[in-house]
């Protein structure tokens, strides 16, 4: 028979008080959650837009910059987006649309940005991100850019030459990359399912542990995790969480080359539907341009930033595709063009270009 011991006094007079705080701790949200309402039908009246991303930022920056602690301030961010999130969709479900199915990296992120409270529309490709965003099916998409691994998400950078849509956001993601199965052995894989990103950043793993077995390209991740909960062949190369979704063992856990493998994603939307964010105090411009193909182009073009003392971030270049060998320049720029220095940049910048479009200005992912 077992043996029973009295209850711990000091442990129940504890829980006692967390349940009394968690009791305040509801009232409060509700009374947080009452205001946003008001300031939804405020709103409304104006014809103001309800998400706001740099008035996030500045309520998170300025709640992590006050936290006294014991509570870690890299904890702050996600459980004052949930807060927003729930507070938000008083006022207007909020559509996002990003690389399904369920159990992506894309839609994980989505959920960081935004908030678990959310309408959740997943899509099959990027493009029918683009698209769906495009055309208002979803309010906002969530768009891999670049990977810290294998570098910039090609199909990406080339939608915004031609999509209207404007970056108002950006969040990162740890990418940690699991070998799913039905089965938990590494015996007798026929094929490893997964976007041919994921199968990029695991190739050494994969050569040294299954090196006969094929590299099968699929649109997802959570697709391949999905194929391989159907055929006990296959094997996927996904999230825990796409792992947990479909009913698949990690036969082998963090798989990727890199342990700080990162993604990073883009938030996009319509400008008719939201305008540009104002300046949070640390935000990031995107544009991309090209040059007259001629000697010093590119220096050239690069002269406005350095005299105005605007720091670039990041520079990539793509094929425009012309057959004359030429490109285009994708650009992340710190600050935000009401910054005197940065618009002086971009009116020169501009001026020098033969194309010249800006992406978008949001405020940076601060970890």
């Amino acid at each position: 028979m077992a043996e029973t011991f009295p209850p711990n006094t000091d442990l129940l007079a504890l829980r006692i008080r967390i349940d009394a705080l968690d009791r305040e701790l509801l009232e409060l949200l509700n009374r947080r959650a009452a205001l946003a309402q008001e300031v939804g039908e405020v709103k409304k009246k104006e014809g103001s837009v309800a998400f706001r991303p740099e008035r996030e930022a500045q309520v998170i920056d300025g709640l992590k910059a006050t936290n006294p602690g014991p509570l870690r301030t890299d904890s702050v961010a996600p459980i004052w987006r949930e807060i927003m999130s729930a507070c938000r969709a008083l006022e207007t479900p909020t559509r996002v649309a990003y690389l399904g199915p369920a159990g992506t990296f894309s839609e994980e992120a989505a959920l960081g940005f935004f908030g678990s409270s959310i309408v959740r529309v997943p899509c099959v490709s990027t493009d029918e991100v683009f698209r769906t965003t495009s055309a208002g099916a979803a309010d906002f998409g969530v768009v891999p850019v670049e990977n810290s691994t294998e570098g910039v998400v090609a199909r990406t950078l080339d939608l915004f030459l031609t999509e209207p849509l404007f970056i108002i956001g950006e969040t990162s993601l740890a990418v940690r990359q699991n070998l799913l199965r039905r089965e938990n052995s590494l015996a007798a894989i026929g094929a490893v399912c997964a976007h041919p990103q994921a199968l990029a950043q695991c190739h050494a793993w994969l050569s040294n542990h299954l090196p006969q077995v094929e590299r099968r390209p699929v649109s997802s991740n959570a697709e391949g995790a999905r194929l391989a909960s159907l055929d006990p062949t296959l094997a996927a190369i996904a999230s825990e969480r796409a792992g947990s979704e479909f009913g698949l063992h990690v036969v082998a856990p963090a798989i990727q080359d890199d342990p700080h493998n990162r993604t990073r994603f883009a938030v996009i939307t319509h400008p008719d539907r939201q305008p540009q964010p104002q300046a949070s105090g640390h935000d990031c411009t995107s544009l991309v341009v090209s040059v007259a193909n001629r000697p010093g182009a590119v220096h050239d073009m690069l002269v406005p930033l350095k005299q105005h003392g605007v720091s670039m971030t990041r520079f990539e270049s793509r094929p425009a595709r012309s057959g004359q060998w030429e490109y285009y320049f994708y650009i992340d720029l710190q600050g935000h063009p009401d910054q005197p220095e940065v618009a002086a940049a971009l009116k020169e910048l501009r001026g020098v270009c033969a194309f010249f479009k800006l992406l978008g200005t949001y405020p940076i992912d601060v970890h």
